[in-house]
């Protein structure tokens, strides 16, 4: 070789103009110059002769010739060198990263080519050319061009499957980009549509329903994929638009979720719809899908999901038994025998006492074996024995005959309230018994005692609705507005745990004249907001917010506002728009008007609950930003520390329920622990007990270890409290060791001690077999009756030595709305516990994966009834039965395949709105 043709080495192809970058569809042997066109041996658009095999001459000469043939006059010509050329590029062969060779050696020739369309006269010719060019229009230098989108505007030809799915996807992303671009620009947009519609067929036939999701979301055009889906497909597609959920913006997801619960209807799945109705929080929906099928068992099934959620209905017919069986569902009045059944299955009927949860033989250090026996050390026993004996309406404290009442009076004062109030949550769910139970208590000679008689028949019916409304005749109207204070307030917050979730409105008239009462306290104006908050969580009622707002607005009540109770005032007001999302701006813009300290933290509270769940990035961001000041620790800023410190819990809260956000999220509470102010700081251990109930991490709980011992009791004291938030209901080993530990580091400390106890009864809560985890249906439905009852405990830890450890701790009652059982129960067509076999293991996510992949892994086989730890699933071991709900979870009904005949597929008659063979 002449030594002027000699190849330049590495070092001086960095110095020249031509960079070594890989073209954009892979093809590592092209090097592109400054203007994106190829460069190869020093010649733009050339391939050096000498690097081609003969095989490869012989190509690009034939496709050089046929390039020809295209410039010449003679017309004839053209259509056979075009459908030559195509087939060279059809049937062309190479590897994943590298560009077809037809592509490569046609690529220098594109501006010739291109030129020939404007100067060829319209017809067939023309057309079959820009066909050829949308495809050579992918290697192209210039990507802001469209070039392949381009010409297939121009051309008129529908075959675009031909050309294969790399093809499909290019054409695709262009259109997306141009989309946007004429949005932009004002532009029209009807092409754009069109042409994307067509792709979709593609997409659907080869199992690429992402792809088709995702193109028509670019075109906001979701609501037309239905028409292109069928019996094979549309499952696919729905479990991907239902994921891709939390990924969208408002009001995207909720056109997402409609979309995918019209398809599910038509194709006659209404348990898969039911979730989606439940997700979108629309109650009319729920009461359709609900009255659409004849199938009295699928209607049971629904019933249960709908009751799970807290949705409450008052008025559907009962006048045959299967609907009187179907009310009873959608009540929960079973739901405490199945648990009793389920205990009896597990052989852990027998009751525990606190010592046995204490092990304070294991505590080591001084002083650790002998607990003071003080009026405090005996309510945090009440407290254990309420948690860990939840629900089995049996304990050796406070339902033994012989020592009725005795435990009350080793506590004093509002101890009594709660010892008292603890027998509601040992006969949780029970109503039948409870209220026999508690009614001696009624009678008590003490305030406190009747209070916590009066709170304690509200925690018992809370998710269960019975006949007569038992907690409405003891909590009734008179005792709310003409008792003691201790009963008044004990009587509000019974109706808001007991009620929570129903939005009856008969409710207001009880309990809007005390919230608008400005010679009370603000102690039950605040309690009669945060019940009202709880009843109408997620309604955005009107009436309740505008009354709130009112009392946020009253001159007389600004001096009020000061206290430590104005929180629960903004609670009540933030709850009503749970879930709401941008429903909230009108409420935002009110409270701007407001000059008022806490006119800013109820804005914030309210705009975290509005979009909690979400993980809308752009709240959270704000959040950060707001954590982000600077504020001097004063009292005249107590306003303004409240904003960060429901700024912290907003970042939980917004980002549960999304493992990706959940670990940026842990992330950040990282740094904020280390920089940020002290009020911040005592609000972190809270959040990340919230980011994570039920589900002990082994990095959260490590992390919340160290924080127990922080120089701040403030935040020792709330990392405590969410040890035993992570783990409640789960009997962690690791984390009942530790709490021993922090029981003998803080013997000598009373608050300390007392919330170690709180923590060790919540990890043992329900003896293991229950959760507060406000996620359910296989993790995709929010709770949003838990999640506020969370939240309400959380914002009195804020100040936990104000409410909690202070006279307030019959507050921590508000987590029995996310007090749930987590085990799996299924039940014959009759509602008879039914044993059979089922697979539980590690939940899978299977979202895009092509044929039917396994959705568990590491299972092991058991019999019903089972429990479920977070992240696990079940399924049926044979086909014996189908399952008639959505997930195998909860209450489930089960369908003996040979019962009676099950259609293999069924259809929404939209003519008279049910469901058919």
């Amino acid at each position: 070789m002449a030594q002027d043709e000699k190849k330049p080495t590495a070092t001086e192809k960095g110095k020249g103009k031509e960079e070594d970058v890989p073209m954009s569809n892979g093809d590592s042997s092209s090097k592109i110059d400054k203007d994106g066109k190829p460069v190869e041996n020093g010649k733009v658009g050339e391939l050096p002769d000498e690097d081609l095999s003969e095989e490869d001459e012989q190509l690009k000469s034939d496709l050089e010739m046929l390039v020809e043939r295209l410039k010449e006059d003679d017309a004839s010509l053209y259509q056979p060198s075009i459908d030559s050329i195509k087939n060279f590029i059809k049937t062309s062969t190479s590897s994943m990263t590298a560009v077809p060779k037809p592509l490569k050696f046609l690529r220098p020739h594109y501006d010739e080519l291109a030129a020939l369309y404007d100067k060829w006269p319209a017809g067939a010719d023309r057309d079959s050319l820009a066909d050829m060019l949308s495809v050579l229009g992918m290697t192209y230098g210039d990507e802001t061009k469209f070039e392949t989108l381009r010409f297939r505007l121009l051309s008129k030809s529908d075959d675009l499957g031909s050309w294969g799915h790399e093809y499909i996807r290019h054409l695709a992303l262009e259109i997306g980009q141009e989309y946007q671009n004429r949005l932009t620009e004002e532009k029209d947009v009807q092409d754009l549509s069109e042409l994307a519609l067509s792709l979709v067929p593609y997409y659907i036939k080869h199992n690429a329903e992402a792809d088709a999701v995702d193109l028509l979301s670019e075109l906001e055009m979701i609501e037309e994929l239905p028409k292109f889906l069928d019996e094979n497909t549309y499952s696919r597609t729905c479990l991907y638009m239902t994921t891709m959920v939390n990924l969208l913006t408002f009001p995207e997801d909720k056109q997402f979720l409609k979309t995918a619960h019209d398809i599910y209807v038509t194709y006659g799945k209404l348990a898969q719809a039911m979730v989606i109705a439940i997700r979108l929080n629309d109650h009319e929906l729920i009461r359709r899908d609900l009255e659409s099928t004849d199938d009295m068992v699928l209607r049971k099934q629904l019933a249960f999901m709908i009751a799970r959620q807290r949705i409450q209905y008052l008025d559907l017919p009962t006048e045959t038994t299967d609907e009187q069986e179907v009310d009873e569902c959608l009540s929960n009045t079973k739901l405490s025998d199945h648990f009793q059944t389920v205990a009896k299955e597990l052989n852990i009927l027998e009751p525990k006492v606190p010592e046995d949860i204490y092990k304070t033989h294991l505590e080591s250090g001084r002083g650790s074996g002998a607990a003071a026996e003080s009026a405090k050390h005996n309510l945090a026993s009440a407290f254990v024995n309420a948690f860990v004996n939840a629900g089995f309406s049996s304990d050796n404290l406070m339902l033994v005959s012989e020592k009725q009442n005795s435990w009350v009076w080793k506590t004093k004062d509002d101890g009594m309230l709660s010892t008292t109030a603890s027998l509601g949550m040992l006969l949780q769910w029970n109503v039948d018994q409870g209220l026999d139970t508690i009614n001696p208590f009624h009678e008590s000679h003490e305030d406190a005692i009747k209070a916590g008689a009066l709170l304690a028949s509200g925690i018992m019916n809370s998710g269960v609705r019975s006949e007569g409304d038992p907690a409405m005749a003891v909590c009734d109207a008179d005792t709310i507005q003409t008792g003691k204070p201790a009963m008044r307030m004990a009587a509000i917050m019974g109706l808001g745990l007991s009620y929570a979730g129903s939005a009856r409105e008969d409710l207001l008239e009880v309990l809007l004249p005390v919230l608008e009462d400005n010679s009370l306290e603000i102690q039950l104006s605040a309690m009669a907001a945060v019940s009202l908050g709880m009843i109408f969580v997620g309604s955005s009622n009107y009436q309740v917010a505008e009354a709130i707002a009112t009392q946020l607005m009253d001159d007389e009540r600004q001096k009020q506002l000061k206290d430590k109770w104005a929180r629960f005032m903004a609670l009540g007001l933030a709850l009503l728009y749970f879930g709401r999302q941008e429903d909230v701006d009108v409420i935002l813009e009110l409270l701007k008007a407001i000059d008022h300290p806490m006119a800013a933290p109820t804005a914030t509270l309210a705009s975290v609950c509005a979009w909690a769940g979400s993980g809308a990035v752009l709240k959270v961001q704000e959040l950060l930003h707001t954590c982000n000041d600077h504020i001097e620790d004063k009292d005249d800023n107590k306003g303004e520390q409240l904003v960060q410190s429901y700024a912290v819990l907003g970042l939980s809260l917004i980002s549960m329920g999304e493992d990706v956000g959940q670990d940026m999220i842990l992330r950040q509470f990282a740094h904020l622990m280390h920089y940020g102010e002290p009020n911040i700081r005592k609000a972190v251990p809270l959040a990340m007990g919230l980011i994570s109930p039920s589900n002990p991490q082994m990095k959260i709980y490590d992390t919340l270890s160290r924080y127990s011992h922080d120089n701040d009791n403030d935040v020792a004291i709330n990392a405590i409290f969410a040890m035993g938030l992570v783990g409640a209901g789960t009997n962690n080993a690791r984390l009942a060791q530790l709490l021993r530990q922090l029981a003998s580091y803080y013997h000598r400390d009373q608050n300390s001690l007392f919330m170690v106890r709180i923590a060790q009864g919540m990890v043992h809560m329900g003896k293991g077999t229950m959760t507060l985890n406000p996620f359910h249906t296989d993790r995709q439905v929010l709770s949003r009756v838990a999640a506020a009852g969370l939240l309400t405990v959380l914002v009195s830890l804020i100040d936990a030595k104000q409410f909690i450890l202070a006279d307030s701790h019959y507050l921590l009652y508000f987590l029995v709305t996310a007090m749930c059982p987590r085990f799996l129960v299924t039940l014959d067509e009759n509602l008879k516990p039914l044993t059979v076999n089922v697979r539980v293991g590690q939940a899978v996510d299977v979202v895009g994966q092509a044929g039917r992949p396994k959705t568990i892994t590491g299972w092991q086989t058991q019999s019903t009834p089972v429990l479920l730890a977070y992240g696990e699933r079940a399924e049926l071991e044979d086909e014996e039965y189908i399952c008639m709900s959505a997930v195998l979870e909860g209450l489930v009904i089960l369908r003996k395949v040979s019962s009676r005949s099950v259609p293999l597929f069924n259809r929404w008659n939209a003519d008279n709105n049910r469901i058919e063979s």
